[in-house]
């Protein structure tokens, strides 16, 4: 059997697609715990005027609830391709959501850059490139 066929292979994409699925979660209802990971300060008036960092952080959150979802569609779907690819494209979301934070904060990136290789070889297994 191929590697790329491996049935636990579906087991820890589904691992991952949890994972982002509770980080969004954890943004929209709880968006000053969903920064913590960016390491951003909260904006000094959030106290009195929340509405913008919320609204942000639902949109995030949004994106990783979906992401998840993405991925739960291609176990679900035994899209094994589709599964590879939208994985790699996550390490991809990872790569830029540590940059923002190298960039932004100066520190903080391995928060995502560690998921990131990850994410991109167990995508790059079910495109099937080592078999």
């Amino acid at each position: 059997m191929p590697l790329s066929q491996n049935p636990a292979l579906l087991v820890v994409a589904s691992a991952f697609g949890t994972i982002t699925i509770g980080f969004g979660i954890n943004a929209i209802l709880n968006p000053l715990s969903g920064l913590s990971f960016f390491e951003i300060p909260p904006p000094a008036d959030y106290a009195t005027s929340p509405v913008l960092l919320n609204s942000l952080m639902t949109v995030y959150g949004a994106r990783d609830i979906l992401m998840g979802l993405m991925v739960y569609a291609g176990v679900y779907f035994r899209e094994q391709k589709s599964l590879g690819t939208g994985l790699i494209l996550g390490a991809v979301v990872a790569g830029v959501d540590g940059a923002v934070c190298k960039w932004i904060v100066g520190h903080g990136e391995w928060q995502h850059w560690g998921y990131a290789p990850v994410a991109a070889a167990l995508g790059s297994v079910l495109l099937g490139w080592w078999d």
